[in-house]
């Protein structure tokens, strides 16, 4: 067991050991219609933070995230603020039903903004209003077919890397989603894509897959979107954390809002350093990673970068009791 200090020890979910935990949050991807329907009819925090999301937004979010359709549910400008309030819904839950704060949070991508709203850094209403422009400016950054995104098993990160250098010509490819050891995104030009999955296969790639995504996240073709995200930023209040949120761009946990504001924009243009994210918690002493939100992709990661790591998912309303029971457990050990 890793040794830790006392101030940041709690009661474990998953067994009765004392333990340090981090919660984690989703991004694009995890999305689904219906995905907070288990919890909406046991949690009226979870109805009354889809309410506010509407308000905020000027349209029916909630059903939408209820009901879809899948295909409009999936467009970025509405997937971004649905997997938002999504983790913001489940954590309020959580939190509401006698959950433990955790000892950090992060969120991958997208979800560095559920963390950020939980950690009392941004403001909800803004913040949902900050993503569906951000989805906006990302999508319109780069035409609808210009830009693609690939998945690459079997790889090392330097070797991906060169193999993104070697397909180029002249046009961007770039690892952009660094997920866990041999599990990468690529994004970039469509052809430009096209051609490293090639070269990546003839390096000794295991498998690749083309992801149903047209915008190349956190490919530098985003810059100019990250320019006009700089100045919606410059308009919205950020505070310092009540709990240390380990970004995507640097691995570090920033109290200064400005510097808070500068790795978002710079987030959107730079790679997800997620396995550094999941090591560099459990440096701090972390033991227990919970995923909060729709989905169980980081669960999985989770596993894959640290298999020391207790995980845990907070997907539906049954898994989120089920850890509560855990915890009680553990607690009356």
């Amino acid at each position: 067991m890793r040794t830790q200090s006392t101030d940041i020890e709690q009661h474990s979910p998953l067994g009765g050991l004392v333990t340090a935990v981090a919660f984690v949050f989703p991004g694009q991807g995890s999305q689904s219609p219906g995905m907070l329907a288990s919890f909406i009819e046991q949690y009226p925090v979870v109805a009354e933070t889809l309410g506010e999301a509407n308000e905020a937004l000027g349209f029916d979010l909630a059903g939408l995230i209820a009901e879809g359709p899948e295909s409009r549910l999936n467009l970025t400008q509405n997937t971004q603020p649905a997997m938002l309030v999504a983790g913001v819904a489940v954590y309020r839950a959580w939190r509401a039903a006698g959950g433990a704060a955790p000892r950090h949070m992060a969120g991958h991508s997208l979800g560095e903004y559920s963390a950020l709203v939980c950690a009392g850094v941004l403001e909800f209403a803004q913040a949902v209003r900050l993503v569906r422009l951000r989805g906006e400016l990302m999508q319109a950054a780069v035409p609808e077919g210009h830009g693609a995104m690939a998945a690459v098993l079997g790889l090392d990160d330097d070797t991906l890397r060169a193999a993104c250098v070697r397909a180029a010509d002249g046009e961007v490819v770039e690892a952009v989603n660094l997920n866990a050891p041999g599990q990468v995104v690529i994004a970039g030009h469509t052809q430009a894509v096209q051609r490293a999955l090639v070269v990546a296969t003839e390096m000794g790639a295991r498998k690749t897959v083309i992801l149903p995504i047209s915008v190349p996240c956190h490919s530098s073709l985003l810059q100019p979107a990250a320019e006009k995200l700089a100045a919606a930023l410059a308009e919205i209040n950020v505070s310092a954390p009540h709990i240390p949120v380990i970004n995507n761009v640097d691995v570090t946990q920033l109290t200064d809002p400005a510097a808070i504001r500068d790795s978002l924009v710079r987030q959107l243009y730079s790679p997800v350093r997620w396995v550094e994210t999941i090591t560099a918690m459990a440096a701090a002493g972390v033991e227990q990673i919970v995923e909060c939100g729709p989905g169980k992709v980081l669960t999985g990661l989770s596993r894959r970068i640290d298999r020391s790591l207790a995980t845990a998912s907070l997907h539906d309303a049954t898994a989120l009791a089920d850890v509560l029971a855990r915890d009680a457990a553990g607690a009356s050990a």
